[in-house]
C-alpha cells in the first residue's frame, strides 16, 4: 500500500472536502444483500446497514434531504437489458418480492425520496441529478452497496454531475474485501473523498 500511495502522491491525492448543502443517498440497502441464503447475500452489508442507522438518524434531525434507491425490473426483464443477462441473480428484483425491499432498519419516511433504478449508477436513467439540483445540494453523502458496483458507478456519475461525493467508509460494503478496498481507494483517488463515518457525523452535527 505504501508503494501504491507513493505512486499516486501529488497526482491522485487531492481532497474535495464538504460543500454547504449535503444530502444523504442510501443505495440499494435491500433485503437481498442481508438475508442468508439469498444469492446476493453479503455479510459485510449487514454491518454497513447497522453503521448507517445513526447517520440516517442525524441527517433527519438536521432536516437534510434523504434519498434511497432500489432496483426493480418488469417481470419480463426487458428493461434490464444486458445487465440482467450478465448478472441473472438480479432477476430477484421485481415488484412484490420481499428481497427487493429496503431493509426495515432504514425504512424510508414520507419526506424521503425513493429512486427506482435498473442499472448500477443511481444516476443512470433516473431523476436523481435533477432532484438534487432542485434541492440546492452540492455534497452527496454516499452510502450503500456494493462498493465495486453501484457505489463506484454512483460516485463516478455524482462527480460528473458536479457534486462533491463523500463516502463514509463504514457505511458501504461488498461481497469481498478485495474489490471493496480497491474501489474505495480508486473513489478516494479520483472521484470523491472516502473518510470515516465519525468525520461525517461531526460535519453534520456542526451544520
Amino acid at each position: 500500500m505504501s508503494d501504491l500511495q507513493a505512486n499516486y502522491k501529488g497526482v491522485f491525492d487531492n481532497r474535495l472536502g464538504f460543500g454547504k448543502r449535503p444530502a444523504l443517498l442510501i443505495v440499494d440497502f435491500i433485503n437481498a444483500y442481508v438475508t442468508a441464503g439469498s444469492p446476493l447475500f453479503a455479510p459485510d452489508v449487514v454491518t454497513a446497514v447497522e453503521e448507517t442507522i445513526p447517520l440516517l438518524r442525524l441527517a433527519r434531525q438536521k432536516q437534510l434531504p434523504v434519498l434511497f434507491t432500489k432496483v426493480l425490473y418488469n417481470k419480463n426483464f426487458r428493461d434490464g437489458g444486458i445487465f440482467v443477462q450478465k448478472v441473472p441473480a438480479l432477476k430477484t428484483m421485481v415488484e412484490g418480492e420481499p428481497l427487493a425491499e429496503i431493509v426495515p432498519q432504514l425504512t424510508p419516511i414520507e419526506s424521503d425520496i425513493l429512486i427506482v433504478k435498473q442499472y448500477a449508477s443511481a444516476f443512470f436513467g433516473t431523476s436523481l441529478a435533477a432532484a438534487l439540483t432542485s434541492l440546492g445540494v452540492d455534497t452527496l453523502l454516499l452510502t450503500g452497496c456494493s462498493t465495486s458496483g453501484c457505489i463506484r458507478a454512483s460516485a463516478v456519475d455524482g462527480m460528473q454531475y458536479g457534486f462533491r461525493v463523500i463516502v463514509p467508509r463504514e457505511c458501504v460494503a461488498d461481497r469481498h474485501a478485495g474489490p471493496h478496498e480497491a474501489n474505495l481507494f480508486d473513489i478516494n483517488s479520483k472521484y470523491g473523498d472516502v473518510i470515516s463515518k465519525s468525520e461525517v457525523m461531526n460535519y453534520l452535527q456542526n451544520l
